[in-house]
């Protein structure tokens, strides 16, 4: 069962391996919201993009949790793989496996019984809280099926096939376009029929990836049955919570923001909002799916104790992930208007927008260290570093900063677009200290491996 690419395999050769299907499966994961959008803001118009909004927080969290036992679960089996212990191994797929269903199950039941009284909760007004309550009892079943995608695609990764990952959700997000094609813009069922197509295409798309699951399992020996290690939850859940924080503060983050425009820039404060995170969110999965690439095969070289194998995982994965994200960084500096305008057709709106996103990403491929670092220090089973480190860039800084800039300042919304570049600064000055020291602790190991290299060598003669 152990991959032993990880260990000896070119270290470029393998991050462009894993990481291109991570990064082409998150982009299309991407367009499952955004296609819902450009189709309900075409159809329905603002009140439709408003109930969806509403919704997106409470989806970022659930998709967040499933993340957190995904990312838990291939860790933990990788670090078992790579020092050759295939039991251990076996029982955290397994544990992991019906971890999703205890925790996803109950509380979709919960969301969906009391939909109504959630979206109001999340601040719906009167005119959208029918709509984003319809779309959400739907969209809820639809995400206990990508949770259990969520899970399979990041274990079959640990397990050296990647391809599954940007198979099932490409299949999703075409079925996706189709139906909302037909649903929402052919029937003109709105907010309803981008549910169903959403809902549909993710039940698609974990067909095929439980499809490939169960030749896995049937292969390694793994039963498919609801079994769980209590031993193994714990260390799961916190290898995989820095994971959930990242997906999750976005919808906390989200929330903020549109309370500080609401009372500052009213309504067109939040509708930029809401068009600027779209693309925004974009930026992030060039950085997001290298540094989660990376993480198995570092998880597994800490295991096996390749400490020099290490040291330059960490180092090209940085390397190479600034370069990437300088490039998209470019593009959306340059074709900023334009990128907008497929979403909104508002002149003073895609003006306002531009203006919003282009200093959002003022210095954006710095923030390359910063992801790479909460990877690398859940790989090596640094839980609370990772943790600390995952809370630090959006809740720790950018929250407090918006708040400052807008309240104490009186910035209105140009103090919550600010936020964004002085939280990218002030993180990744942070996260590079972290890493720094994390190098001069390998290089420490590597000389001691060495030296007793060298001493049983001398013994030997």
């Amino acid at each position: 069962m152990s991959n032993k690419d990880f260990g000896v395999e070119k270290i470029s050769k393998l991050l462009f391996k894993f990481s291109i299907p991570v990064i082409l499966s998150m982009l299309v994961s991407e367009l499952y919201s955004m296609v819902d959008t450009f189709f309900v803001g075409r159809e329905v118009g603002g009140d439709g993009i408003g109930a969806l909004i509403v919704v997106f927080p409470l989806q970022r969290i659930l998709m967040a949790i499933s993340i957190m036992i995904a990312v838990g679960t291939a860790t933990a089996f990788s670090r078992h793989n790579g020092n050759n212990n295939i039991g251990k191994a076996r029982q955290v797929l397994q544990t992991g496996f019906s971890l999703v269903f205890t925790i996803m199950i109950p509380i979709a039941i919960g969301i969906f019984l009391f939909r109504h009284q959630i979206v109001g909760i999340m601040g719906a007004g009167a005119n959208i809280s029918s709509m984003a309550a319809t779309y959400l009892g739907i969209i809820i079943i639809g995400m206990t099926f990508l949770s259990m995608t969520i899970f399979i695609s990041h274990n079959m990764i640990a397990l050296g096939n990647p391809r599954i990952s940007i198979i099932s959700t490409s299949i999703g997000a075409v079925i996706n376009i189709i139906l909302d094609f037909i649903l929402v813009q052919g029937m003109g069922m709105g907010v309803q029929g981008a549910a169903i197509a959403t809902t549909f295409s993710q039940i698609a798309g974990f067909g095929y990836a439980f499809y490939h699951y169960t030749a896995m399992r049937n292969k390694y020996n793994i039963p498919l049955k609801y079994r769980m290690d209590f031993k193994l939850i714990a260390p799961i859940l916190l290898v995989g919570v820095s994971a959930f924080v990242i997906e999750a503060e976005d919808g906390i983050l989200m929330g903020v923001l549109s309370n500080l425009l609401s009372s500052t820039a009213g309504d067109q404060g939040i509708i930029v909002l809401g068009v600027v995170s779209k693309l925004y969110m974009f930026l992030f999965v060039t950085i997001f799916g290298m540094a989660s690439a990376m993480q198995p095969i570092a998880a597994y070289n800490v295991g096996a104790r390749n400490y020099v194998r290490l040291r330059a995982l960490m180092r090209k994965t940085i390397v190479y992930a600034a370069l990437a994200t300088s490039g998209i960084w470019a593009v959306g500096m340059i074709f900023a208007s334009q990128l907008i305008g497929l979403f909104i057709d508002d002149p003073a709106i895609i003006v306002e927008a531009t203006k919003a996103f282009r200093i959002m990403i003022a210095i954006f491929p710095v923030i390359s260290v910063y992801y790479v670092s909460i990877f690398y220090f859940q790989a090596s089973g640094r839980a609370k570093t990772s943790i600390l480190v995952s809370v630090l860039r959006q809740l720790v800084i950018m929250l407090p900063v918006s708040i400052i800039l807008v309240k104490g300042f009186n910035m209105g919304a140009m103090g919550v677009w600010l936020s964004y570049p002085i939280s990218d600064f002030l993180a990744s000055i942070a996260s590079f200290m972290l890493i720094r020291n994390e190098g001069i602790e390998l290089n420490t190991a590597i000389a001691a491996q060495i030296s007793a290299k060298t001493a049983k060598e001398a013994a030997a003669l």
